[in-house]
């Protein structure tokens, strides 16, 4: 009886080593499966991502679309910052400077970005020309006195302080476009009609004759930031590149 009772529960053993067996193995193979399609799925969504170091990448890096700034726009400003790269005229060659006058005045739509290391260092309200438009800018110029914005890439230069303080000279890139911006005194400064506070009062800022004024709080550090040779890019949907970009 004992004897019988011993082989019963050593079957009983086996049985159960078998089953166990067979259900790790069951396991495993459950678990490969799903290991294999949740590796598939990342490399499929791996491909979808922007490369890194691509102008795609750092615009949605540095939520560039939530901040207001369209692609087109940045993606102008990236061509025309790698062209000056290219042709070494760039003497601050980690800024990029935007303005994107597709956003209505009291929109923050001056962005001051450090390409290198991925990072928004300004952005702030920027006025445009008081007959480029009211709330909207709608007409752009390059004649002098017109009293209107100029669109374009420009190049930073020095420096001054003059009747509307401390202020940054620029020097328009593009024939026909902006290229009398330096005889037309065309300089970023700062300036209190543009503030929230008239936005508040009227639903937008304040216009210049031409000149990107800036509130005056943010004028110091952001020229200081973005003088000597620095990219400035000032976009609009009716721009249309010169042969400054049509040839690179």
């Amino acid at each position: 009886m004992q004897l019988k009772n011993n082989l019963q529960l050593l079957g009983l053993s086996l049985f159960s080593v078998a089953f166990m067996s067979w259900t790790i193995n069951k396991i495993e193979s459950v678990s490969d499966h799903y290991n294999s399609e949740v590796h598939y799925l990342s490399e499929t969504t791996a491909v979808s991502n922007p490369e890194p170091g691509s102008s795609a990448y750092v615009y949605d890096s540095l939520s560039l679309e939530e901040k207001g700034l369209s692609h087109e726009a940045f993606d102008y400003a990236i061509q025309g910052f790698e062209k000056l790269m290219e042709e070494h005229l760039l003497q601050n060659d980690s800024i990029l400077t935007i303005i994107d006058f597709d956003q209505p005045s009291y929109k923050k739509r001056l962005y001051v970005i450090d390409v290198r290391n991925y990072k928004v260092l300004f952005n702030t309200l920027v006025a445009h020309g008081k007959n480029t438009g009211k709330e909207e800018a709608v007409s752009f110029s390059n004649a002098k006195e017109s009293n209107k914005s100029s669109l374009g890439f420009y190049l930073t230069d020095v420096t001054y302080t003059g009747s509307k303080g401390y202020s940054l000279k620029l020097r328009g890139l593009e024939k026909n476009i902006n290229s009398n911006a330096f005889a037309r005194a065309i300089v970023m400064h700062g300036a209190r009609y543009v503030s929230q506070s008239l936005i508040d009062e009227q639903g937008y800022i304040g216009r210049s004759l031409g000149c990107p004024a800036v509130p005056v709080e943010w004028s110091q550090p952001i020229i200081q930031t973005i003088k000597n040779g620095s990219c400035l890019f000032i976009y609009n949907k009716s721009y249309k590149p010169s042969s400054f970009l049509q040839n690179s």
